[in-house]
C-alpha cells in the first residue's frame, strides 16, 4: 500500500469534532462538559454510538472508562490502544482531549473503509475525568488504570457540592462492571493538540512527543500580622505581602538558568483580610516548578527551599507545603520511533517536543509502552473557549497516528 492510501478521512474527522462540540457548547465557541455531568453523559452517548456504528464492541469499567474494540485476526494478542478524554474545562475548547478520541475513532473507520484486517485488536479508550475540573485528582481514569491511584480514592472524590464520583457514575449510567485495568496492552498512542505555541509559531503540522515535564506543586503561606494602615508606621509592621512579593519575584527567576525545559509559575495569590486600609497579615500563593530532567527539578526544589528559609524575618513566618510531585516522563523509545517513522513516511518535517502538560499518556506510560503525537493549536491557546486548530493539521496528526498504529497492530496481508 502506498503512502497516499495510508491516510484518514480529514473531512469526516473534522465533522465529528464539530458534532461533538455541539454538546455543552458555550457562547464563545468552546465547550463545557465537566466530568460526569449531564453534558458529559450526552457526549459519551454520542461518541459511543459512533464507535458501535464502526463495528466496535464496547466495555465500561467501574470508573466509567470506555473501551471500544476492533477485533484483530488473533484475539489472544494484547490490543493496541489509542484515545484520550472528552470531559472539558468549564470554559474549555473543542479539541483538548476530544481530538485524541476522535482521531482514534477515525483510524478504525478508515481501516474499515479500506477493508484492512490487523493481527492484533485495536482499542479506542475514553478516560474518565482527565481534566480534574469537577473532581480531584486530575487524570483520574488513567491514574486508576495504571495503579497510580486506587479505585476507592477515585470513587470517593467529591465535587464542591459534595457529590461523589461513585454517585455520579451511577446517576449517568456509567458505573461499569469491568475491573479497572489489570489486562495487558501492547502499546498506547495518544494524539493531542500541543496546548502551547511551538508548532504553531514554527508553522509545523505535527510534533513527535518524547516525554513530559516532571513537576512539583507547592502551597506557600506567609504569616505576619494585620493592622490599621494609617496609624502603623512602616518599621513597626509585620507586613506579609511585603515579604511575599519580594519572595515571589525571586521565585520567578528559578528557571532562568534551566532552559529550555525549566518552568516556574505562581498561579494563585490570596491575601487576608484583603481590605484596602489593612496591612495584610497572611498571604497564600502557589508555586509550580517543572523540568524534563529529574536532577534539575530537584535542584530547583532545593533552590526554592533556600529562598523560603532566607525570606523569613522577625515576626514573619513562612510555611512551604508540597502538594504534588510527578517525575519527568520518558516515553517508550520503540513507540516514539514508530511515530518518527510515520512522520518520515508521510513526508512531514520532524520536530520533537517535550509535553509541558499532563495527559492520560503520562500515567499510562508507567505500565504500557507509550508515545504521543502533537498537532498545533492556533496561537498556542488552550483551556479557553477560543481554542482552535486547523483541519489540515488535525488530519496530518491523525495520519501519523494511523500509520503508527497500523505498524504496531500488524496488517494482515
Amino acid at each position: 500500500m502506498t503512502n497516499s492510501l495510508l491516510s484518514i478521512n480529514g473531512g469526516r474527522l473534522w465533522q465529528s469534532l464539530m458534532d461533538l462540540a455541539e454538546v455543552g457548547a458555550t457562547e464563545l465557541g468552546g465547550n463545557c462538559r465537566l466530568a460526569l455531568t449531564d453534558e458529559d453523559k450526552a457526549g459519551r452517548e454520542l461518541v459511543s454510538g459512533w464507535l458501535r456504528d464502526a463495528g466496535l464492541t464496547l466495555r465500561v469499567d467501574a470508573l466509567g472508562n470506555i473501551f471500544a474494540r476492533r477485533a484483530g485476526r488473533n484475539p489472544d494478542l494484547p490490543p493496541v490502544m489509542s484515545g484520550s478524554h472528552i470531559d472539558t474545562q468549564p470554559t474549555g475548547g473543542r479539541f483538548d482531549g476530544n481530538y485524541g478520541v476522535l482521531a482514534a475513532l477515525e483510524v478504525v473507520r478508515r481501516l474499515n473503509d479500506l477493508n484492512i484486517e490487523t493481527e492484533a485488536p485495536i482499542d479506542v479508550a475514553i478516560w474518565t475525568n482527565e481534566e480534574g475540573s469537577r473532581f480531584v485528582p486530575v487524570m483520574m481514569g488513567s491514574g486508576v488504570f495504571a495503579g497510580v491511584l486506587t479505585l476507592e480514592q477515585a470513587l470517593n472524590a467529591r465535587d464542591k457540592a459534595g457529590l461523589s464520583v461513585a454517585d455520579e457514575l451511577q446517576r449517568i449510567g456509567y458505573a461499569g462492571t469491568e475491573p479497572v485495568g489489570g489486562y495487558p496492552v501492547k502499546a498506547y498512542y495518544e494524539a493531542h493538540i500541543e496546548q502551547g505555541p511551538v508548532l504553531d509559531t514554527e508553522n509545523l503540522p505535527v510534533g513527535v512527543v518524547t516525554g513530559a515535564l516532571g513537576l512539583y506543586w507547592y502551597d506557600v503561606v506567609v504569616t505576619g500580622q494585620e493592622c490599621h494602615a494609617g496609624p502603623s508606621p512602616m518599621p513597626y509592621r509585620r507586613d506579609a505581602l511585603k515579604v511575599a512579593s519580594s519572595l515571589i519575584n525571586r521565585i520567578l527567576t528559578l528557571s532562568d538558568d534551566c532552559q529550555p525545559d525549566g518552568r516556574v509559575t505562581v498561579g494563585e495569590l490570596d491575601m487576608h483580610p484583603n481590605s484596602r486600609n489593612v496591612v495584610p497579615g497572611r498571604v497564600r500563593f502557589t508555586v509550580d516548578l517543572r523540568h524534563s530532567d529529574e536532577a534539575v527539578l530537584l535542584e530547583m526544589n532545593n533552590a526554592l527551599e533556600a529562598l523560603i528559609a532566607e525570606a523569613a524575618t522577625t515576626g514573619i513566618s513562612i510555611e512551604l507545603s508540597v502538594v504534588q510531585k510527578m517525575a519527568p516522563t520518558h516515553f517508550d523509545s520503540g513507540r516514539v520511533d514508530k511515530v518518527r517513522q510515520a512522520v518520515k513516511d508521510l513526508g512531514l518535517v520532524q520536530r520533537e517536543l517535550i509535553s509541558g502538560a499532563g495527559h492520560d499518556a503520562v500515567y499510562l506510560s508507567r505500565i504500557i509502552p507509550t508515545a504521543m503525537i502533537f498537532v498545533p493549536c492556533i496561537g498556542g491557546i488552550s483551556h479557553n473557549e477560543v481554542e482552535d486548530a486547523r483541519p489540515n493539521e488535525l488530519e496530518a496528526g491523525a495520519n501519523v497516528l494511523f500509520n503508527a498504529m497500523l505498524a504496531e497492530a500488524g496488517r494482515v496481508a
